[in-house]
């Protein structure tokens, strides 16, 4: 372990016991680029009442604007704990390169956040899934598909 990658990593562990101190849940984050950091971040679901509020999404957000950019290609995220589903989604939208974390998800899970249910979800079939799923419009909704695709200017991501 490089000492640069400890260092980050007690960031994000403090940013998450600094939260936990003010009532939030206990998750940081820190993104950093050639050895700089980009942002940092806490969960602030409850504060902002924002069920998507992760550490690691707030990190990302903040990074990507700081970059004005939605590529973090060259980054890396040091988070207190393995991502969930959603974050771990983001984490591979934003390009980030790598990943530290400090608690894993059994950890989380017995402190009463358990991400298992999304895992297993995401396994089944949509008719089997808990919350309904019900495709609608779709010869329409692909339209936008269909303009994408023909669009010459268009920024990939």
């Amino acid at each position: 372990m490089k000492e640069l990658d400890r260092k980050f990593m007690l960031d994000a562990i403090q940013l998450s016991k600094n939260n936990v101190t003010i009532g939030g849940g206990p998750f940081g984050a820190v993104i950093v680029k050639d050895g700089i950091i980009l942002s940092t971040a806490a969960n602030s679901v409850t504060k902002d009442k924002d069920p998507t509020a992760h550490a690691e999404i707030n990190a990302i957000r903040k990074a990507c604007a700081k970059l004005n950019s939605f590529d973090l290609s060259g980054c890396i995220i040091y988070t207190s704990c393995e991502p969930c589903p959603m974050c771990l989604g983001a984490i591979y939208w934003a390009h980030i390169d790598k990943v530290f974390y400090g608690n894993n998800k059994r950890d989380a899970r017995q402190i009463g956040f358990d991400d298992k249910f999304i895992y297993d979800e995401l396994e089944l079939p949509i008719g089997k899934r808990k919350i309904e799923f019900i495709q609608l419009l779709q010869d329409e909704a692909i339209q936008a598909f269909k303009q994408w695709e023909e669009k010459e200017d268009k920024i990939e991501y």
